[in-house]
């Protein structure tokens, strides 16, 4: 494609999402209440193809470049974190059709346009392996939109069939993630939270469940990658990293302009002007503003710069880069969480009530700074990294 079919083909993704935005936002208490995405949602998602952002294009994905993925998962995140956290999550998987034998990914995403993987976390899991595959056993949680995909993950340490740990090529556990039709698997409902309520991210589980060796993915962008694209020189977890902060930015954006709203009319109980007229809030409200303004300029810019080198001939993803896409993306959940609290703390009691545009907000951002993308301790890895110490780099 040329620069300016890539350019079209960006913004008709962002246009694409605008335009789903206002139906989204109509169905947010339902997906709210039920804690699912409705089918009709999910229809009209595939339709604009939403699941497909970060799938190559040899498997009928959009191979969109970050700086439009971001714009996307932000534009629905102002409409419903919930889904744009779904979608989000869904778009990382989907990067991983670019380590399957190229049949394999045709036949879980190329070849289904309703396909969408999803996975998350088991600590007591296991896979055995055995003439060609392996016997898979035990629980993962934290699917995030597990209840409309069409195939699971379930990541799992590699044991041989005396009980001993497979090592790779390197000497370190193996491990792989195995790739299981959604029907497959036994569910259990856990997902009874405060925020992020509509992602459905309950736990599924397999008992010996046998998997074909070619439906077991690496999760590395260094190794097994088969697709020449840039997209795929960079890793999974930098664009859950971009994504979740597109979501806490988008959350925040939508919540400050609620506050503009309010904060022009409403007059506190024992007040004789608007809460707009108060120094306190105006001060606060400026730094509220810049700190999200700020954080999201500057992830955006090192993913700009970063794509630019990736994209050059030979380009590589480099731990320089990778932590600076961990400091960005961390730091941008943080700012958003704050000024969340700002004005949720200046709205008073009006934003304590179900159903007010901020008492959502609030719920689901401090649901995002829970999850992993959001860890504190992201800093603790990146501050040992600058002063050269020895980093935990599990989660760059």
């Amino acid at each position: 494609m040329t620069l300016d079919s890539l350019e079209r083909a960006a913004a008709d993704y962002v246009a694409r999402a605008e335009a789903l935005a206002p139906k989204i936002e109509a169905l947010a208490d339902d997906i709210e209440r039920t804690r699912r995405l409705p089918p009709d949602l999910v229809a009209d998602l595939h339709a604009a193809g939403m699941f497909r952002l970060l799938l190559p294009q040899s498997q009928k994905g959009a191979e969109i470049d970050p700086l439009t993925f971001f714009r996307v998962i932000e534009t629905i995140a102002k409409a419903d974190a919930s889904v744009a956290w779904c979608l989000g999550q869904a778009a990382g998987c989907a990067m991983h059709a670019a380590y399957l034998d190229p049949p394999v990914a045709w036949k879980i995403f190329g070849s289904d346009p309703q396909a969408v993987l999803a996975w998350g976390p088991g600590p007591k899991v296991k896979a055995v392996a055995v003439d060609g595959g392996y016997r898979v056993t035990g629980t993962w949680s934290f699917a995030s939109g597990c209840r409309h995909a069409t195939w699971l993950g379930a990541h799992c340490p590699i044991f041989e069939a005396d009980g001993t740990r497979r090592l790779d090529a390197d000497g370190q556990p193996a491990e792989r993630t195995m790739l299981v039709p959604a029907d497959a698997v036994t569910w259990t409902d856990i997902w009874d939270v405060i925020g992020l309520r509509g992602t459905a991210s309950d736990a599924f589980s397999l008992d010996d469940h046998f998997v074909r060796h070619d439906h077991a993915v690496i999760r590395d962008f260094q190794r097994e990658c088969r697709e020449p694209g840039p997209l795929y020189r960079l890793s999974a977890m930098a664009m859950y990293e971009l994504a979740f902060s597109g979501v806490a930015l988008g959350i925040a954006r939508t919540a400050l302009d609620a506050f503009i709203d309010m904060a022009r009319n409403k007059v506190p109980r024992g007040m004789k002007s608007p809460i707009r007229d108060n120094a306190v809030v105006q001060s606060n409200m400026a730094q509220a503003e810049v700190r999200v303004r700020a954080a999201r300029l500057y992830l955006l810019h090192v993913y700009e710069e970063i794509w630019k080198a990736v994209s050059a001939p030979g380009g590589t993803f480099t731990l320089d880069q990778r932590i600076t896409v961990r400091m960005a993306s961390t730091h941008a959940i943080h700012q958003a969480r704050d000024a969340v609290d700002v004005v949720y703390n200046a709205a008073g009691a009006s934003a304590i009530f179900a159903g007010h545009p901020m008492e959502r907000r609030f719920r689901d951002v401090h649901t995002v700074t829970q999850q992993l993308q959001g860890r504190l301790s992201h800093f603790e890895t990146v501050g040992a990294y600058i002063l050269g110490a020895d980093p935990d780099l599990t989660f760059v």
